[in-house]
């Protein structure tokens, strides 16, 4: 049996069926106004026609300046409640998409002509592929290794650009088991058309299953052999004269720049404090870390990442601050917690 043509594909995630209503809505109310606009030509066409020289042209009519007021202040004030109306729709339909659940599960993903390249924190990978629980959201942490992407998934109504030189991120909560399309809607070289893949959506016993299959070790484990092997540690101790902030408990938390201001910690910092460390540097350090953009690729600095969200506060001792770019000894800080970890040395800190 063939099966019925579809205006849209399944609807598969949370989201699908509030942006396919407020889709539908607007093609309505487009449908209804150009009806409108058409048919009030139509009427005007016949209703004031030109009329022939016998009868004489209609003219010097009467005209009610109360009606017209009315008039005006009809066609002005619905449009703008129905604008108004589907403005602040799409809003909170924009609001949920754009924050994720605090439970989502995290996967990476790194764009790359041309193919998705996506690693999930147990360190299991996968290339044109991504393997999802139903109902569970899930978080996705994106990055390009070249040119500009877009993560566009139809059957969950979610499409996201995918930037060279920072992270963006998407969610979404699949509520049908199955594969669905998963395309680059960026036009980005002579095999963009190629660059397509799935998304498999799976019983959360299957997944997990799924994920025991094996791996070489989960991505902070993977970041803390490559945080060794780059001579990190050498600056990054845990103690009062370390050369660079310590990482514990940085990922978060506020950091203080040398210029007074402050900025949290997320991915978007860690990444450029480890590829520029010089970009914020942070309070009480001088800018000695040096740069290792030419010895990782975008893999590597989400291990580091990995590795350096790893290592949640202990205490007291945890530090309130995030990894400055160059991290040396500046006089050592009396308040370690006020010199945050530079995620530089998660690239190798070493001097």
């Amino acid at each position: 049996m063939s099966r019925p043509v579809q205006l849209l594909p399944d609807q598969a995630s949370t989201v699908a069926p509030r942006v396919d209503a407020l889709f539908y809505f607007l093609c309505g109310i487009s449908i209804l106004v150009s009806l409108a606009i058409v048919g009030v030509i139509f009427y005007f066409a016949v209703r004031y026609r030109r009329r022939t020289v016998e009868r004489g042209p209609m003219a010097g009519q009467v005209i009610d300046h109360e009606d017209t007021r009315r008039m005006e202040v009809a066609w002005i004030a619905i449009p703008l409640v129905v604008f108004l109306g589907i403005f602040y729709w799409g809003a909170k339909v924009f609001a949920t998409m754009s924050e994720p659940p605090a439970d989502a599960l995290t996967v990476y993903v790194v764009g790359k002509r041309w193919m998705w390249k996506t690693q999930h924190a147990g360190g299991q990978r996968e290339i044109n592929q991504l393997h999802v629980p139903v109902g569970q959201p899930v978080k996705l942490v994106m990055t390009s290794e070249d040119v500009i992407h877009s993560f566009y998934v139809p059957a969950f109504r979610v499409k996201q650009d995918v930037l060279p030189g920072r992270y963006t991120t998407l969610w979404f909560e699949a509520t049908s088991i199955g594969n669905f399309h998963l395309f680059c809607a960026e036009y980005c070289g002579t095999k963009h058309s190629q660059m397509v893949g799935e998304i498999v959506v799976m019983e959360p016993a299957a997944f997990q299953s799924w994920l025991g299959g094996g791996s070489g070790g989960t991505m902070a484990e993977a970041g803390e052999k490559r945080f060794g092997d780059l001579g990190c540690s050498t600056c990054h101790r845990e103690e009062a004269q370390a050369r660079g902030p310590h990482l514990r408990g940085l990922f978060g938390s506020s950091v203080k720049l040398q210029d007074g201001t402050t900025v949290v910690a997320d991915e978007s910092y860690l990444r450029e404090s480890i590829l520029d460390p010089r970009a914020k540097q942070v309070a009480g350090y001088e800018p000695i870390m040096p740069t290792y953009a030419s010895q990782l690729g975008e893999e590597g600095v989400l291990e580091l990442i990995a590795y350096i969200k790893s290592r949640p506060a202990t205490g007291s001792a945890a530090p309130a601050a995030a990894p400055p770019p160059g991290g040396a000894p500046a006089p050592a800080p009396a308040d370690a917690g006020n010199a945050p970890p530079h995620p530089a040395a998660a690239d190798g800190g070493a001097p």
